[in-house]
């Protein structure tokens, strides 16, 4: 199977992992630092950005609008990841690393979406940087079980196919 679309399936898990990890850490965080995490102040950053007559979405639009739009981010630095021919845990580790930088530091706030996360609390940037390890750790360790399950679960190696006959007890030799 193609590694890109490996890598961007291995990334779309590792979000929902790093979604589950943001939210956790989130509710630990003090009260004055618990507004939106990232992915929401993009995408509200955004909306508000639009030319009238489209107005910014709320409540579960702007839910939906973001749980899309980071699990899409997921899937294309999952995907970029594979391209790249990474192996093991740890280069994983340190691309999640590297997209919190690229993101946080660089483009994000070079696109005038979001302040960089210098401007931060400390412990929000720790939350970031833990989530981000979490999704590079998952997303190699995922790219890993993919690519054996395409070559031995999912091809045609081995044992050929047999066709079965839904309706008999047996399969048809």
């Amino acid at each position: 199977m193609n590694r890109l679309i490996l890598g961007a399936l291995s990334g779309c898990a590792a979000t929902m992992a790093m979604t589950v990890a943001m939210h956790r850490l989130h509710r630990r965080l003090p009260a004055t630092e618990r507004y939106p995490l990232p992915p929401r102040e993009i995408v509200g950053s955004l909306s508000r950005e639009r030319p009238e007559p489209v107005r910014p979405a709320s409540g579960d639009r702007q839910a939906t609008a973001t749980m899309l739009a980071h699990f899409g981010y997921g899937a294309l630095t999952g995907a970029l990841f594979a391209a790249q021919r990474h192996r093991g845990v740890a280069p994983g580790a340190a691309y999640g690393v590297a997209v919190w930088a690229a993101s946080y530091l660089g483009w994000i706030p070079g696109a005038r979406i979001l302040r960089p996360a210098t401007q931060h609390p400390p412990r929000r940037n720790a939350l970031m940087l833990a989530a981000h390890l979490v999704w590079g750790t998952t997303l190699a360790l995922g790219l890993r079980e993919l690519e054996a399950a395409s070559e031995d679960s999912f091809s045609r190696r081995g044992e050929p196919l047999r066709d079965l006959d839904i309706g008999a007890a047996e399969p048809r030799q």
